[in-house]
């Protein structure tokens, strides 16, 4: 761990500059000497840093969930060219080309803050061994080094001897259940992002073999922060627990306000958005008016969470527009249906005939017999349709034309 933070140690001057400072505030506050100014230095030094990186984490979710819409192709691919593998990268590399996808980009903010990590590990591991470094000069080192965190030094580690923590002045008891209640805490921090990803803000109707690998770094990644942990120094772990909550803090913003189509975490957003559209009549603000316009120019592709949306704001009488903006549906607005085709949203219902009764129908023929006759044939009653003359004789009763009982005598040949 020593030498990888000596690679890194062109930037421990910045870093200690930064740590300097925000102890010169939180100074004044609890003390120079106290753990609550140097702890909360660290805190800033992470909160400084992440802000930085925002732009690296939008850019990371787009990057995660290109690659996950590109997994079905990306299998196509493995499974045309198995047996070449330099034809399968070429491809491959090709689709990344063509949809703009890296997949590095998903590394970026830890790729990015890493040397920020060994630095300030390289900046705590001299005050350790009571060497100035940056612009921690002698004072400044003897302030550090009287810090403590809950009892436990800035500097010490779970596996410091007992003479290397008394040099501290501090008890190796409680500088071991400190770092390791922080190591537990960094571990379980770690799971808790990794998991919340995968059950709440990945696509469902999509098996890919992405999926399996995120499963796996979500047991894989808390272990090895477990295994690693123990070497951290506390002020290390302090800045390493305060990144991993700000990470759950930003992922729990980002699946709840903007989720990946086809998760649950679409599906319950969609919800809320429901209810908040029927309620007010209209989308607010232009986080909301961008998830509906996307909706409605998906048109057929919707998912089934984007198809129960738009139908539920169709009989609760509003239009979804193509701007995003949701109209009432009286004003005659088109509304995008879940095959993709407008439709008039205040379209009248025929009105089917009342039936009549018998006396009604009878009157009816009455008074059109004293109008006069009717111009159209189907305008005549069935009552006013003159009757058929029939010849008499042509009909005979039931009884008359039934047949005799019994047995009947067989008709004789006629004679020639």
């Amino acid at each position: 761990m020593d030498t990888i933070a000596g690679f890194f140690s062109f930037i421990t001057t910045p870093v200690s500059w930064v740590i300097v400072q925000f102890h010169t505030v939180y100074g004044a506050v609890f003390g120079p000497d106290t753990g609550w100014a140097w702890g909360l230095s660290i805190v800033s030094l992470v909160i400084l840093i992440r802000i930085c990186l925002i732009p690296l984490f939008v850019k990371q979710i787009k990057a995660t969930r290109a690659m996950q819409t590109l997994q079905p192709e990306m299998k196509k691919i493995q499974e045309r060219y198995k047996n070449d593998k330099q034809r399968q990268s070429e491809e491959m590399m090709k689709l990344y080309k063509e949809t703009g996808t890296n997949p590095l980009s998903s590394c970026l903010p830890i790729l990015a803050q890493s040397p920020f990590f060994f630095a300030l590990y390289h900046v705590l591991n001299s005050i350790a061994n009571n060497d100035t470094i940056g612009v921690i000069n002698e004072s400044l080192l003897q302030s550090a080094q009287k810090a403590h965190i809950f009892g436990a030094p800035l500097a010490a580690k779970f596996t410091d001897s007992s003479s290397d923590v008394a040099a501290l002045d501090a008890s190796l008891t409680t500088v071991r259940i400190v770092t390791a209640v922080m190591i537990v805490l960094m571990s379980a921090s770690q799971f808790y992002t990794q998991r919340q990803l995968m059950t709440k803000n990945v696509d469902t109707t999509v098996k890919t073999p992405f999926m399996q690998q995120q499963k796996m770094l979500m047991y894989v990644f808390p272990v090895m922060f477990a295994v690693f942990g123990i070497n951290f120094p506390v002020g290390v772990l302090v800045y390493w627990l305060t990144t991993n909550v700000w990470t759950m803090g930003q992922q729990m913003y980002v699946i709840r306000n903007n989720p990946t189509p086809g998760s649950k975490a679409q599906a319950a957003y969609l919800d809320r958005l429901y209810k908040h559209v029927t309620h007010h009549g209209k989308t607010r603000g232009r986080g909301e008016k961008a998830i509906v316009k996307a909706i409605v120019a998906k048109g057929r592709d919707r998912n089934e969470f984007e198809r129960k949306f738009i139908n539920g704001l169709n009989k609760a009488g509003l239009a979804a527009q193509a701007d995003g903006t949701v109209v009432k549906g009286e004003a005659q607005a088109a509304v995008q249906n879940e095959d993709g085709t407008p439709t008039s949203a205040a379209a009248p219902k025929r009105q089917q005939p009342k039936r009549q009764s018998k006396s009604q129908r009878q009157s009816g023929s009455a008074k059109a017999a004293d109008e006069g006759p009717s111009l159209t044939k189907s305008d005549e009653p069935e009552d006013a349709k003159p009757a058929v003359a029939k010849k008499p004789g042509a009909t005979r009763s039931k009884a008359q034309s039934g047949q005799r009982k019994g047995p009947q005598r067989p008709k004789s040949p006629s004679k020639k």
